[in-house]
């Protein structure tokens, strides 16, 4: 039998374990953003601590990710005025539903939540509004409209 038919186990074929991406652009966070980062570096720590060789690879990775986002958090307080912006709780209408939206750093979002990422679409197109203002979204010149911000 031809060496290039032999196979020694299953794993040589899996893919690689690469890591984590990180998303692009300043990891901005409000301060339970911050308390999350920390909140889930102590339990991969708590983990990696009752794994095996073999359970410790991904968690490693995961607390690599964490402790990378930790050194880079920037925590951003909301805007003093009465705009719109990073850690700003927006209540807007959007498709004729009313919609309170939180505007979170990226690992803090939870879209089913209503926290969205600073850098998401949704996001980007309220930033810098002020209440009373209709702003376009999505193709529609008044898709949003700003009814407060907190």
């Amino acid at each position: 039998m031809s060496v290039a038919f032999r196979r020694e186990n299953d794993d040589e074929h899996l893919e690689p374990k690469f890591e984590l991406p990180i998303p692009p652009g300043p990891n901005l966070v409000t301060a339970a953003g911050r308390a999350l980062i920390e909140e889930r570096i102590a339990a991969l720590e708590a983990q990696l601590a009752a794994a095996d060789d073999t359970a410790a690879v991904p968690i490693k990775r995961d607390l690599r990710y964490w402790k990378t986002r930790r050194a880079t958090a920037i925590e951003t307080a909301p805007p003093t005025d009465d705009t719109a912006g990073f850690g700003s709780v927006v209540t807007i209408r959007l498709a004729g539903k009313q919609r309170r939206i939180a505007i979170v750093g990226d690992d803090e979002a939870d879209p089913a939540a209503d926290r969205i990422a600073f850098s998401a679409p949704l996001a980007r197109a309220i930033i810098g509004a002020e209440a009373g203002e209709t702003l376009p979204f999505n193709g529609r010149e008044d898709a949003i409209e700003v009814l407060a911000i907190d």
